[in-house]
């Protein structure tokens, strides 16, 4: 079987873009129950026009209720299960014990147990399968090896994550943030305290020179890593990422897809070149490859300094397409110029270039620059496009 590409989305208009890009199944947050508490998450209602939207198109639909909830994080979640069930939901994913149990008891939901329940053998996972659970998130600790091992020997599917941020503290149990700020990672709030720049002082001393240092480990890229992980058969492989942008998720979801395909067209043929350098094009932070290839070391992690790397590659979204004046309603998302040469980047085939030699608002109004960020214009495109191809500046 072939495995399954799951992609983040925080609300409609991503999960469309992890669709339409490569994504066989999105993962998102609800208003309630769900970590991530400040991503835009979905209402019931959103909720269920994504699970129609995936069903018609499809595709499968997972929303998380992976909180540890206290007790009165408690009420409502059997109706909320319901409703979830309701809408069309293919699947939960859980942390927390009693949010398990009551999806068993009181609905047909399959469950999915969330990476934070720290599952690391074989015996956890047959645990977790005699309580009704029907995939299990690995644990972000594993090598592809130990991977390999438990996918052989696993009752029920795993999962694995390949692409997007990395906790630090072990398995996502991280209280640095509730300590520091009184938000509770495990219950949706957490504040990146690992990404603050400290200093270390005894008595008054300044122990490491004067130099910041942080806490936060690199995000994951697993690029160099796909090929082994589909050898090992696991299930699904999982991208980080609900409050990132639609070209981050076009962009890395498509990237994986296309090397994913190509691994099962020839798999002792795979240049990963190619594949490296369709992910330059999203935002991001500094990349390693966590645990998947045995224990990390000093590249890993960020220490003293930020990594993020602000791209404004990403032109504009096409909104519709004239065959006959070739002319797109676009978007607008980044500053670029007539004169500029841009990208068209979509789900398949090759990225088209042009020079955009027109631009006009959406009165026809002749203009040089775009510069008003989501502003509606005109330009023409040489080739024909479709709604959701995203435009780049190279």
């Amino acid at each position: 079987m072939k495995v399954e590409l799951l992609a983040p989305a925080g609300d409609l208009e991503r999960l469309k873009f992890a669709y339409r890009y490569g994504a066989d199944a999105v993962y998102i947050g609800g208003k309630a129950f769900s970590l991530r508490a400040r991503a835009s998450n979905f209402d019931l209602d959103a909720i269920h026009d994504a699970a129609q939207y995936a069903n018609a198109h499809g595709k499968k639909l997972y929303v998380t209720t992976n909180i540890y909830p206290h007790p009165e994080d408690l009420d409502g979640i059997v109706e909320y299960l319901h409703a979830l069930e309701a809408s069309g939901v293919h699947a939960i994913i859980a942390a927390a014990p009693s949010i398990v149990t009551l999806a068993r008891k009181h609905t047909q939901l399959e469950v999915h147990l969330s990476t934070q329940q720290s599952t690391l053998n074989r015996d956890a996972i047959r645990f977790w399968h005699d309580r009704g659970v029907e995939r299990v998130v690995l644990a972000r600790e594993l090598d592809i090896e130990a991977i390999a091992a438990l996918v052989k020997n696993s009752p029920i599917e795993l999962e694995a994550f390949i692409h997007g941020g990395m906790c630090m503290s072990y398995s996502g149990k991280c209280t640095l943030s509730n300590t520091m700020t009184d938000r509770d990672a495990n219950r949706g709030g957490c504040a990146h305290s690992c990404r603050w720049f400290y200093t270390l002082k005894h008595d008054g001393r300044d122990l490491h020179k004067g130099v910041p240092f942080s806490m936060s480990s690199k995000d994951l890229s697993a690029l160099s890593e796909i090929p082994a992980l589909l050898k090992t058969g696991v299930a699904s492989l999982k991208i980080e990422g609900r409050m990132k942008s639609v070209h981050y998720i076009a962009t890395v979801v498509n990237t994986y897809r296309r090397l994913i395909d190509a691994f099962y067209e020839t798999p002792d043929s795979i240049d990963l070149a190619p594949y490296q350098a369709m992910l330059e094009h999203a935002e991001n932070r500094e990349t390693a490859s966590g645990f998947l290839g045995g224990e990390t070391g000093v590249e890993g992690q960020l220490y003293n300094m930020r990594s993020e790397r602000v791209s404004q590659r990403f032109a504009a979204l096409v909104e519709s397409y004239d065959p006959k004046t070739r002319e797109a309603i676009v978007s607008q998302r980044n500053y670029f110029t007539v004169g500029d040469t841009l990208e068209i980047f979509r789900p398949s085939g090759e990225a088209k270039r042009f020079v955009l030699d027109a631009l006009t608002t959406i009165d026809h109004e002749t203009i040089e620059v775009a510069r008003h960020p989501k502003q509606r214009l005109r330009m023409r495109v040489p080739v024909p496009v479709e709604k959701r191809d995203i435009i780049r500046k190279l």
